[in-house]
């Protein structure tokens, strides 16, 4: 079967969200930085969601430790992470503006890299990296949207995982508390519910819908 045509994908998309919503989306310009458990499940999210744009970062290449809870496949270990989820996003939602860039994020790029997105995703693994940009964007692009996750490591209660509004711009999902370094896994419904918490905040700030409740 032949791939969509732009405004047939369009018109689906405008049939599931309304006119309103999904000119919104198709507007939008989010950074998604990190693809790991986190980051890949969230672009995937705005991808089927219609988003416009999306910038995609990361350094890492695809490990046989990430299939348990990244999206990607067996067939694409050894790739970078940006090649891999690109690949995927195009098959997806072939009519989105994807820009990828395979690169470590620091204090010193970041505002560079970030400029033109409206909303940031924060979706490190690492404690450190995590503070590193979540500080960074605070500090430097207070005019941004940042949606930030902490804590979703092990299996416990999927209702522990929640989505708290920190600062007028800045928004910040999961348990807050488990760790996977105090030796709590990794499990993949656990982290997909914390992605699901991170794109569906980015999609209500794309709507407009700023308060949590």
């Amino acid at each position: 079967m032949a791939v969509p045509t732009r405004e047939e994908m369009y018109r689906a998309l405008k049939e599931r969200h309304g006119a309103e919503l999904q000119a919104k989306l198709s507007a939008a310009s989010v950074a998604v930085c990190g693809l790991g458990g986190l980051g890949s499940n969230i672009a995937i999210a705005l991808a089927r969601a219609g988003v416009g744009h999306l910038h995609i970062m990361d350094f890492d290449c695809v490990d046989i430790s990430n299939l348990n809870r990244q999206q990607y496949f067996p067939e694409q270990i050894g790739l970078p992470k940006t090649e891999a989820m690109l690949d995927t996003l195009r098959r997806i939602a072939p009519y989105c503006d994807i820009k990828a860039d395979c690169v470590k994020l620091t204090e010193e790029n970041i505002p560079g890299l970030l400029r033109n997105e409206e909303i940031v995703c924060e979706a490190f693994d690492r404690a450190d990296q995590k503070a590193m940009l979540v500080n960074c964007v605070l500090e430097n692009m207070p005019e941004k949207y940042l949606v930030a996750g902490s804590g979703m490591a092990g299996i416990g209660p999927s209702n522990l995982i929640t989505t708290k509004r920190i600062a007028k711009r800045f928004y910040l999902c999961g348990d807050g508390v488990s760790d996977a370094g105090e030796g709590l896994g990794l499990v993949s419904s656990r982290v997909l519910i914390c992605a699901a918490h991170q794109a569906n905040a980015i999609i209500r700030i794309i709507a407009g819908k700023l308060e949590i409740n």
